[in-house]
């Protein structure tokens, strides 16, 4: 059995047997996300791994936008830890201007639209490495698309990001509860709460600086 397929099980909790995937991915998320929430630079190594899970996991339940949107969070998440790492000062928290709240909304629902409409054809142009149709199109590529937008406003430090990933975190929640990955559902509940405390730690820090 390979070791990265969702029917390999590392454990059972009561009714739910998580595999190996799902866990390296759920855990690792969880760290990674904590790291964020304080502004700390492991947010960026503790990612990659868990992009890595999420990738084979997301192929694996035929949610074709979020196992693409991983590839992205691999490029991003390079970028962001450079960019934490090698700036001759602390990057400071700030807003977004007024202008590109309106880009990125506009972004975001042209993003979404335009991703469903091609993921939905993946099983048709590609049927060696998608025999299975997408499941989901739009809510799956809006996860995409709004994670995206978030991450590079995480890199660049906005605190608006917070806001566009708890919006993330909710849609999540019920997407992988109705694909059946429980556990990776509840990780987003916590990740919504993180997300939360985010938003708060970061606006306190504006305040201070």
């Amino acid at each position: 059995m390979n070791f990265f397929d969702v029917t390999n099980i590392a454990i059972h909790v009561p009714g739910y047997p998580i595999s190996y995937i799902e866990l390296i991915g759920t855990v690792f998320g969880l760290i990674s996300v904590y790291y964020a929430s304080k502004a700390n630079v492991l947010t960026w190594p503790t990612g990659i791994i868990n992009e890595i899970a999420l990738f084979g996991l997301f192929f694996q339940i035929q949610l074709y936008a979020d196992m693409l949107l991983q590839v992205f969070f691999l490029v991003v998440t390079v970028f962001g830890w450079y960019n934490w790492q090698n700036k001759t000062e602390e990057v400071p928290i700030s807003r977004m201007p007024g202008r590109m709240v309106t880009v990125y909304g506009i972004t975001l629902l042209a993003g979404t639209i335009l991703t469903g409409i091609i993921i939905q054809q993946f099983h048709h142009w590609m049927p060696a490495y998608f025999p299975l149709p997408t499941t989901y199109p739009y809510a799956d590529s809006f996860v995409m698309v709004a994670s995206m937008l978030a991450t590079f406003l995480l890199a660049k430090k906005r605190v608006e990001t917070w806001i566009l990933w708890i919006v993330v975190d909710v849609v999540s929640v019920v997407l992988y509860l109705i694909k059946g990955v429980y556990f990776l559902s509840l990780e987003y509940v916590v990740f919504l709460g993180l997300a939360t405390y985010g938003l708060l730690q970061w606006r306190k820090k504006m305040m201070y600086a």
